[in-house]
C-alpha cells in the first residue's frame, strides 16, 4: 500500500514545514484543493478540476516549483 507521503512527498513536505493544505469547496473559494501558510493563499486548484486527485497532483507540481523559488 502507497503512504500519502509516497505519492505525494512535497505536500507532505508543505505541511510539515511551511503551511497547511485545504480540501472542499466552501463559501470563499470555488477551488477543491488549497495550500496556505501564515501568509495567506499560496495555491489553489482551478475550478474546473472535481477530482481530489488531479488536484492533488496539481498541487504537488505547483509546491515543488514553490519551493525551487523559495527555497
Amino acid at each position: 500500500m502507497t503512504t500519502f507521503a509516497g505519492s505525494y512527498p512535497t505536500i507532505t513536505r508543505w505541511t510539515e514545514e511551511q503551511g497547511w493544505i485545504e480540501i472542499g469547496r466552501d463559501e470563499y473559494s470555488n477551488s477543491v484543493v488549497r495550500a496556505l501558510d501564515p501568509g495567506g493563499m499560496v495555491w489553489e486548484s482551478d475550478s474546473n478540476i472535481d477530482s481530489i486527485d488531479d488536484a492533488l497532483q496539481e498541487l504537488e507540481k505547483a509546491l515543488k516549483d514553490w519551493f525551487r523559488k523559495n527555497g
